[in-house]
């Protein structure tokens, strides 16, 4: 709840807790067990940056923090807190809040879309749990991307760079080191995965413009970001991946503010277990070295888990401003967690902080905040305010209104698929026939071989016939090769030059499949004795009929 022009976070016969607006950047911790009230502290803290003026983005990991978009209602509870903390005298009323709802789903929210590129191979590399050598791989595909001007922005685009780096590998090798076909083959099936997770819908374009998180409603309140997590919680890395680029982002694209009266937005984390969980050394160097320094940005990170000790010592002695909900303390292991957060606060003489943390009853918490000179306050057990909008998720019908009034619907409801990587190098291929590459075509090349038995009811392919006897010569005498090729050239120049008004006119140029050697000697020695308009047309032909001599 804003009041004061700062944040009441909760109250007890003695006194008010407030976290200061000028030193919410600070970053903070939310801790607690399944139950214990997290998710109204996540609530109660949001609505009191909007208020405060400041854009929130946050995930909803079970579909209850979409009540936020509705106006609240009284319960016993709630009601209790009201009168027992005098809250309508300091403002307190039901209300809802200015809601944006976000989906890397497209399902209940505007779609959120990364390009490839913007990820990058460091995080695509935690998505896919790859090894240190399939790692190298794949960041040998960005370079060669990088350096041949091939935009990556999908999937398709990504998985036609692996198979066109791997296929071409000779060319690639001694500037940019070793492409192992097994670790390629390798990447093609982790983003086969990927794909599954709904990577094909979140990897593309219109990409999102961070800009757009951070805006305020008329009345001068802060937008509520809400990215629906229900079906994104069964995909971690792809969830956790997208809240470590975010962050990134943030940390790279805003300008330095130094310190202000309020924050510029605020970051909420929730599971952040699944950030850190099996992290690479380098990525949690980079985690470490954002939390740090992104607060001079105007940015506050707000970490949500069930236990401190789920975060690393080294970003949990960023986070100044905590809220520790109830602890279990029934394993060994739990007794560990139990002292740690307890080691974590700042102590107070009236209570035993470790006794009481596995006392603490539903909606209670022990909170401790940074003080005015920014030294953490005395840790205070309190009773967390009640949300100001409705208690529990929303309905459907109501969700579905507020996305189709939505004013950025425009923008990101449809996706857009402009020429990127798969189709340069497609277009490479037109341009060039020696090239090899499997990139998988779009439509399949009709079956040559009835295209073939079709030629001698056309007037132009009377040629024909009479070079048929040199195919038995050739197979009586294998040993004699210059005749062999002869015959078989003019068969296929024959058929070419009899069906290429025909197939200008219905073959895809778009749709390649991967050449043999012996393809490509073939077309070399067609392409010097036909007209221009049927080398194309050749090309395909000869696929078709030999297609199956691999």
């Amino acid at each position: 709840m804003y009041a004061e022009n700062n944040i009441l976070v909760g109250a007890n016969e003695n006194t008010e807790v407030y976290l200061l607006s000028k030193l919410a950047n600070r970053h903070g911790l939310i801790a607690g067990a399944t139950g214990t009230g997290k998710t109204v502290t996540l609530k109660t803290l949001a609505e009191a940056f909007s208020d405060m003026g400041v854009p929130v983005f946050l995930a909803d990991m079970k579909g209850d923090v979409s009540g936020l978009a509705k106006i609240g209602e009284p319960s016993s509870k709630t009601t209790e807190r009201m009168e027992k903390y005098n809250l309508a005298d300091k403002g307190f009323i039901f209300k809802s809040y200015p809601v944006e709802f976000w989906d890397l789903y497209g399902e209940k929210g505007l779609p959120i879309r990364v390009t490839i590129s913007e990820m990058g191979p460091q995080l695509l590399s935690k998505i896919l749990n790859l090894t240190e050598a399939q790692e190298g791989v794949l960041n040998i595909v960005f370079r060669v991307a990088d350096d041949e001007n091939l935009l990556l922005i999908d999937i398709k685009d990504l998985k036609s760079m692996i198979n066109h780096v791997s296929d071409n590998a000779e060319l690639y090798e001694s500037k940019y080191g070793a492409v192992a076909k097994k670790s390629a083959t390798t990447l093609l099936r982790s983003l086969l995965a990927l794909e599954e997770q709904g990577g094909d819908m979140f990897f593309g374009e219109p990409a999102l413009e961070l800009e757009d998180f951070m805006q305020c409603d008329d009345e001068g309140k802060g937008i509520i970001n809400i990215l629906d997590s229900v079906k994104l919680s069964t995909a971690p890395e792809l969830y956790s991946t997208f809240l470590l680029w975010m962050i990134s982002e943030l940390y790279e694209k805003m300008p330095e503010v130094g310190d202000m009266d309020k924050p510029k937005f605020i970051f909420f984390f929730d599971e952040a277990h699944l950030l850190f969980d099996d992290m690479a050394p380098a990525v949690q160097k980079k985690i470490e070295q954002i939390v740090k320094l992104i607060r001079s940005k105007g940015v506050g990170l707000y970490f949500i888990s069930q236990s401190p000790s789920d975060i690393p010592d080294s970003v949990l002695a960023q986070l100044g401003n905590r809220v520790q909900h109830a602890l279990h303390a029934y394993t060994p292991k739990e007794q560990k967690a139990v002292k740690t957060a307890a080691e974590t606060f700042r102590p107070n003489p009236a209570f035993d902080t470790k006794e009481v943390i596995s006392n603490l009853g539903t909606g209670e918490a022990l909170v401790s905040v940074l003080e005015e000179k920014g030294a953490p306050s005395v840790v205070e057990q309190v009773d967390i305010l009640p949300p100001q909008s409705y208690i529990g998720a929303i309905e459907d019908n109501f969700r579905a209104e507020l996305m189709s009034i939505s004013p950025l619907r425009g923008k990101y409801k449809e996706a857009v698929d402009r020429e990127s990587a798969y189709e340069m190098l497609l277009n490479k291929i037109d341009n060039n026939p020696n090239i090899q590459t499997e990139i998988p075509p779009e439509a399949p090349i009709r079956d040559i071989p009835n295209q073939a038995e079709q030629a001698p009811s056309q007037p132009q392919a009377q040629q024909a016939p009479q070079q048929a006897p040199s195919q038995p010569q050739a197979q009586q005498a294998p040993q004699e090769e210059a005749p062999k090729q002869k015959g078989l050239l003019d068969d296929v120049i024959g058929i070419a030059v009899g069906t290429a008004v025909d197939q200008m006119t219905k073959q895809n140029k778009t749709t390649r499949s991967r050449k043999t050697t012996k393809q490509t000697t073939v077309e070399k020695a067609t392409s010097t004795m036909v007209n221009t308009a049927a080398r194309e047309v050749t090309k395909g032909i000869i696929r078709g009929l030999f297609g199956n001599m691999k």
